[in-house]
């Protein structure tokens, strides 16, 4: 056997520069680059392997652990899980620092590679910079905590583990039903470690990501299912985009007359105008879908993980017992106790359409009839207005006076549904749109208008605050300079992390945020004022003189000034009051290359909601309040037709 000598590090970076990915005829390398930030963790070991071995692999350097690991998962979601970016980090807190990242990734079943530092495996030096010290067991380190988060762990204690090690991570990242978060940990003196390593491990790499075909039994049930059913619907998850399977769930739309919802991950798998298109779905769903789906006889689960959002906990098929689940996943595909279809959604389209013969959805006006309705409500989000207290806007009292100091505070009457249905009409057909918490989500899909295929980027699977601006670079690395990407961000979770933003400067990857500021949570405080609560720590405000600690400020609104934070870190950057401001900004901005801020003020409590919707929450049982009890009323009344498995 012919070997070659080389540090472990030097190994890792080599058998990466030698995978590639192959599915429908086409094949390229799988690892595009590396994002890094380097510490005692990386720097020295893992460097050196870098410095002497990088050769196609690009390497980008990060500003935060979890941003950089986010835009590596966005990247990877981006292109349909057949691409990604790696990611390291130094030990101890830089390594903590993604623990979020990879859970967002595998909530999501999106490939995401860490590779953080970890500490001596010779205990020599012990304790190391920025290890714990579990005094039960020397063993556990920080990284121990990616565990639970991940769908492959493994820390390489010795040079040449790094192979079976690297072969099960491949083997992970590139299972559709099974991808996520893979960590393998380096241990920072065995990354210098040399090892003899066979030649044969370095040598070009193809995995086939197969399209996995269902079984004939698992046909035939399903097709006895839909036969049967008058009015079925399909519910299109994030399975459809990553099977590529657009194209072929729209022939199947029409072929035989079932319309079909959009989860948060499937939306603009097919453009939004499509007959057959019926929009959101779930909690955050629009009146299309879920008036369709209260009264369907069948639900056809393509590539969705019936999330409680997409069933609004279980409530809105709430007629129906009957499901058909096209799924790679064999955990999905027996989800709500269905018939499972265990393969690719495309490949199972193509097989079921034969089948069918000539079966047709008994349909007759109901589906252009509610696309009707949900179009003139679109003309109606687009241009509400608070003017005063005869606005159009259904506000109610107890929020009213927050909503008019607001107006006071920062001097602007801008609804977030007007805003957001300015930035769908002015924005590139072909653009990306990225966002992922607050009350955006449920706006973005219940309005957002996808003229273009695979261009909505949700992360609703986590609901990962802190998401939004770093998934816009990784989605800039992923498309090119040559379309535009909008960032669709709350400020809530701008506070939370935007540090990837002078990654995008440093790059000169132009990303278009779209800020929209309520000094608000927003959608958290319409939760907890929903319920009958008081609000707490939901909105943000100056502590009030008197104000008591608990959480209440009662004070003016916080009115930062974005657009000259952004403006600090080097984006152009416009503040923006009113519906024309926006619009010649954009136009205006049109002319840059960096980064651009919009820093949009936008009035609270003017989002979308409702629309035959519900979602679950713990409503307290007992409480002094009526509108609480009021609250709970309701969750039992909505439990007892809610389906309990």
């Amino acid at each position: 056997m012919k070997t070659i000598r080389l540090t472990m590090a030097q190994a890792l970076v080599r058998f990466l520069e030698n995978q590639f990915v192959a599915y429908d005829d086409k094949e390229h390398r799988f690892v595009k680059g590396m994002f890094m930030l380097p510490g005692h963790g990386n720097v020295v070991g893992l460097c050196q392997g870098m410095e002497q071995e990088l050769k196609e692999i690009e390497v980008y350097q990060g500003k935060n652990e979890q941003g950089q690991a986010l835009a590596a998962m966005a990247f990877a979601k981006h292109n349909h899980r057949k691409q990604i970016l790696a990611v390291t980090s130094s030990v101890g807190p830089g390594a903590a620092n993604m623990v979020t990242a990879a859970a967002t990734a595998t909530a999501n079943n999106i490939p995401l590679l860490l590779l953080p530092g970890d500490i001596y495996v010779s205990r020599q030096p012990d304790p190391v910079l920025q290890q714990i010290e579990q005094i039960h067991d020397l063993g556990i380190s920080t990284n121990d905590a990616f565990k639970p988060v991940c769908r492959y762990f493994d820390r390489i204690s010795r040079p040449e583990q790094i192979m079976t090690a690297m072969i099960s991570a491949m083997r992970t990242l590139t299972d559709p039903a099974n991808t996520g978060a893979v960590c393998i940990a380096l241990p920072q003196d065995v990354q210098g470690e040399a090892y003899d390593y066979p030649v044969s491990f370095f040598e070009k790499r193809v995995w086939d990501i197969e399209r996995r075909p269902a079984t004939q039994i698992a046909l035939d049930k399903a097709v006895k299912a839909i036969k049967a059913a008058k009015k079925p619907i399909i519910v299109c998850g994030g399975g459809v985009r990553y099977s590529e399977a657009g194209q072929a769930l729209k022939a199947f739309s029409e072929k035989f007359g079932i319309p079909f919802g959009e989860t948060q991950a499937g939306k603009s798998a097919v453009v939004w105008d499509h007959p057959m298109n019926l929009g959101g779905i779930g909690t955050t769903g629009c009146l299309m879908a879920n008036t369709i789906a209260k009264d369907t006889d069948l639900v056809i689960g393509i590539g969705t993980r019936y999330t409680d959002f997409t069933t609004a906990s279980k409530w809105l098929f709430k007629n129906t017992s009957n499901y058909v689940n096209i799924n790679v996943s064999e955990f999905q595909a027996y989800k709500m106790d269905a018939i499972p279809v265990i393969a690719d959604a495309k490949t199972a389209l193509e097989q079921l359409t034969p089948l069918l013969g000539d079966y047709k959805a008994s349909y007759t006006t109901e589906i252009t009839d509610v696309k009707a309705l949900w179009n003139e409500e679109l003309k109606r989000l687009a241009s509400t207005t608070y003017v005063d207290k005869d606005t159009k806007l259904e506000i109610e009292d107890d929020n009213r006076a927050s909503v008019e100091k607001y107006i006071e505070d920062v001097n602007t009457t801008l609804t977030q549904t007007a805003v957001i249905s300015l930035i769908n009409k002015i924005a590139p057909a072909d653009v990306s749109v990225v966002a992922a918490a607050g009350s955006l989500p449920a706006c973005m899909q219940r309005m957002w208008c996808a003229k273009t295929e695979n261009t909505y980027h949700m992360e609703y699977g986590y609901s990962c605050m802190g998401y939004e601006i770093a998934a816009a670079l990784g989605i800039k690395l992923a498309i090119g300079d040559e379309k535009e990407v909008f960032c669709m961000v709350g400020d809530g979770s701008f506070h939370m992390m935007h540090s990837e933003l002078v990654t995008a400067v440093q790059e000169r990857k132009k990303i278009n945020v779209m800020l929209f500021d309520n000094s608000n949570y927003g959608c958290i405080n319409n939760l907890q004022v929903g319920k009958g609560n008081t609000s707490r720590c939901t909105e943000m405000r100056y502590r009030k003189e008197g104000d008591p600690h608990n959480g209440m400020h009662q004070g003016d609104f916080l009115n930062i000034d974005f657009a000259k934070v952004a403006e600090g870190y080097g984006c152009k950057s416009y503040k923006i009051f009113t519906l024309k401001e926006l619009e010649a900004a954009y136009e205006d901005s049109k002319s840059y290359t960096c980064p651009v801020l919009f820093d949009i003020k936008v009035l609270p409590k003017t989002m979308t909601e409702g629309y035959e919707s519900w979602w679950r929450t713990g409503v307290s049982e007992l409480s002094d309040k009526p509108r609480v009890n009021e609250a709970y009323a309701d969750l039992v009344s909505h439990l007892e037709e809610a389906r309990k498995y």
